[in-house]
């Protein structure tokens, strides 16, 4: 079975290499560099088997994008600390939803109704709307990129119809077909990025079930998830121009 990779990060310039990967499921380290070839260099190596293979990188690479510990602790917040996040955020709040549905909005009186009549109704006084009008009003900005198959789940369905309320009060909601997130090797993963420093990750069970939620502040994880929001961002497209190609596939 091929191994589960996710980039880590790389200190090139040009063509990104050297660089770092992390098998998601052992959490081992994958180095790509340069080989070591020269029968004079390898025959410095200890402990140096036939069927191993050498390669150089920069220190800085393993200084920068290594893991710092041995084995990660999670930060677990609760939801009253996490919902704080999107009050005390000081420029943007971002998000990547992957998931094929939540079982949040399957519990929610809206779904009931988007289920009934095809569409939902906004209510302007709900907390999330009331705070989110007010931090885009002050001039910061928040967004997410929603990863959607084709044709998309009924769960995808009614958030694209619910996403007409979070436009109003100021989120800049956009999407992308799940085969174009797959060919920018976007990670399979949800989570929030608060101004470019601190990434609130989502973690859900197989029932679509939020678990728990991790704050992580390690750089190298920052910067990855501020790529990975940078490479969404440049592909994905506005909630109505979406809505108007799943409109044109029915």
């Amino acid at each position: 079975m091929a191994r589960q990779l996710r980039f880590t990060g790389t200190d090139s310039k040009v063509d990104g290499c050297p660089a770092l990967h992390t098998d998601a499921d052992s959490g081992e380290i994958v180095v790509q560099g340069t080989p070591v070839t020269d029968p004079a260099d390898l025959a410095q190596l200890k402990h140096f088997g036939p069927d191993e293979a050498a390669v150089v990188v920069p220190r800085e690479l393993l200084v920068n994008w290594g893991p710092k510990e041995m084995e990660r602790v999670p930060e677990l917040v609760d939801r009253d600390t996490f919902r704080r996040l999107f009050e005390t955020f000081e420029h943007t709040a971002w998000r990547l939803e992957t998931r094929r549905g939540y079982a949040s909005d399957r519990q929610d009186p809206d779904f009931q109704m988007f289920l009934s009549t095809g569409t939902t109704v906004m209510d302007p006084g709900e907390p999330w709307f009331t705070n989110i009008r007010r931090q885009t009003e002050a001039g910061k900005r928040v967004g997410r990129v929603r990863v959607a198959d084709s044709p998309p789940t009924t769960e995808q369905l009614f958030l694209l119809d619910y996403a007409r309320h979070n436009v109003s009060v100021g989120e800049d909601i956009r999407y992308l077909w799940r085969e174009d997130a797959d060919r920018l090797a976007l990670p399979a993963e949800d989570f929030w990025l608060f101004d470019s420093r601190l990434v609130a990750l989502l973690h859900f069970d197989d029932a679509d079930n939020l678990l728990n939620i991790e704050l992580i502040t390690e750089p190298a994880e920052v910067v990855r998830c501020s790529i990975v929001r940078d490479a969404a961002m440049h592909r994905a497209v506005p909630r109505d121009q979406f809505a108007e190609q799943v409109a044109q596939t029915d």
